[in-house]
This record gives C-alpha cells, sequence and structure tokens, in this order.
C-alpha cells in the first residue's frame, strides 16, 4: 500500500467519478454531482496511487441515523490489489453508527453480504418510450392535477419525500428537483400531493426518478408527461421489485428490463411507502 492514500473528491474528481460510472454503464445523470456534493460535502472519498485516482467511493450520511454507500468503483487496471477494500472500509467507518443501505450490482453482492448486508428488494431498471395507448390497465382518467413541483411550497415536498427514505434530506432534494435542464413534476388531489416524478438527462436514455405515486394510474400520467421532456421520449427507471404494481405498469408501457442491482441494508430494512414507491430516486445516494 506504499503510495496509497485516501482524500475527500475535488469538483475535478466528482467529474472523474461521474466518468467512471458512466463507463460502467451505469448512466448517471449530466448534473446529479451537484445534489450529491449538497447531500454531504464530506462524503465522497478518492483513493489515489502516487497521487493519481484509482478508486472511489460515496459514504452520504443522513440525519443522526442513516448512510448510503455508493460510487464504490475501483479502476479495472488496479482491482484485486487491494485498494478498493481500503476505501470500503474508511466508507463504512465514515457511517459507524448508522444503518447504511446500498445499492449492488449482481456480481458484488455476496460481498456486501460478507460486510453484513442483507437485501431487502431488487432495483430493475427499465427503460423505453411508454406507450400513450391504454395498454398498461390503468384508464384514461385520472382525477389529478399535474404541476410543476416547483409551484408547491417546498416543505409539502419534502414531507413528501420522507414517506419513501429514512431520513429527512432537504438540502438533496431541493438541488435534486430543481437543477437546471431536469423537470419536476407533482400530481395533486384536493391540495394533496399524491405523486412526484423528476426527470433528468443523462448519457443514454432521460432518467425518471423518483417517481411516487400513490396509484398506478397516478403513476402513468407523472410517466408519460415526463417521458414529453426526453429526447424521442426515451426513458428509464429503476423499479423497486417489491412493488408488483410498479413492474406491472412498466411491462404495460412497453418498458423492458435491461440492468439489475438490489437494495441491501446492514440491518432492518426501514418502513417506508413501498406500494407507492414506482421508480427509486438514485443508485447511488438513496
Amino acid at each position: 500500500m506504499t503510495g496509497f492514500e485516501i482524500t475527500g473528491a475535488s469538483a475535478a474528481d466528482m467529474d472523474l467519478i461521474r466518468g467512471w460510472a458512466d463507463e460502467e454503464g451505469w448512466n448517471p445523470g449530466d448534473s446529479d454531482r451537484f445534489a450529491f456534493a449538497v447531500a454531504d460535502p464530506q462524503g465522497f472519498l478518492v483513493g489515489r496511487l502516487h497521487g493519481e485516482p484509482v478508486a472511489c467511493i460515496s459514504a452520504v450520511r443522513y440525519g443522526d441515523g442513516f448512510g448510503f454507500i455508493g460510487f464504490y468503483i475501483a479502476r479495472p487496471a488496479f482491482r484485486g490489489q487491494g485498494y478498493g477494500i481500503r476505501l470500503w472500509q474508511a466508507g463504512m467507518e465514515r457511517l459507524d453508527g448508522r444503518l447504511v443501505g446500498l445499492d449492488g450490482v449482481v456480481d458484488q453482492q455476496d460481498n456486501y453480504r460478507k460486510s453484513g448486508f442483507r437485501q431487502a428488494w431488487n432495483n430493475i431498471r427499465h427503460e423505453g418510450v411508454p406507450r400513450e395507448d391504454d395498454a398498461d390497465g390503468t384508464g384514461d382518467e385520472v382525477a389529478v392535477e399535474i404541476v410543476d413541483a416547483a409551484s408547491l411550497p417546498f416543505g409539502l415536498l419534502a414531507a413528501y419525500d420522507r414517506r419513501f427514505f429514512p431520513e429527512a434530506r432537504d438540502a438533496f432534494l431541493s438541488a435534486w428537483t430543481g437543477l437546471p435542464g431536469r423537470t419536476a413534476l407533482a400530481a395533486v388531489r384536493d391540495g394533496r400531493i399524491e405523486g412526484l416524478g423528476v426527470i433528468r438527462p443523462c448519457s443514454a436514455a432521460h432518467r425518471i426518478g423518483p417517481l411516487y405515486a400513490a396509484t398506478p394510474a397516478v403513476a402513468a400520467a407523472l410517466l408519460r408527461r415526463l417521458a414529453g421532456h426526453a429526447p424521442g421520449g426515451l426513458v428509464s427507471l429503476d423499479v423497486p421489485d417489491a412493488n408488483p404494481e410498479a413492474t406491472a405498469l412498466c411491462a404495460g408501457l412497453g418498458l423492458v428490463p435491461t440492468f439489475e442491482t438490489a437494495r441491501m441494508y446492514t440491518g432492518p430494512a426501514p418502513d417506508l411507502a413501498l406500494a407507492e414507491l414506482f421508480g427509486v430516486t438514485s443508485l447511488e445516494l438513496g
């Protein structure tokens, strides 16, 4: 390990990490790093060998009791030499004493189990151009108003988001929904939020996340409206198989599975509104 050190990520490092994630086929959002930085400015670590970045990880703290691991990447030429595990240990030490979550790719899930993580559900990425007919079976009429999320009091959005995440994440949510180039839409009925969706530009298909909805019909209405902001309507979203209605909706809309991760935790899975979770916010930060 001579010459290996672990440091916080700089702005230039965040650009580099995004490129590495793209090479892994994860299709990160073009501006995700700006929202990630405000979630926990010290939460991104880089392993350097003689000054050269060779590995990265995010270990983001939320509130007093939750943390999330992501962006765990060692450059191919430096794998199997112990650099990645050193960085992993540093990330986990940063989250010591907290419930920790992650979204693990298939070939790493056994390693995460050895580190004490247990699977809660799978996130299946679905991709395609949503059908405009009623093949999804949700019906044509949806008795909600779909509005720009920015038109609503932010406190209402933050309170709604808390139903789907273990801790408050107001700074992150504000950036995630408000960054230039993104579209955030809310479904409102009688003054209540019954759905929220965000679409963002990516290297390949525009990604939707989160997608929250009280019913499949509301989810379909939001998804179709958001797809209108993507070139050619091509979108992808990471769907929890813990919500069978979400999986069925994607099939009905003609979206096809392309990628899989497992949501895993070091302890009991948090109590979330999974029946209304149609697409997770981010595989990197939860």
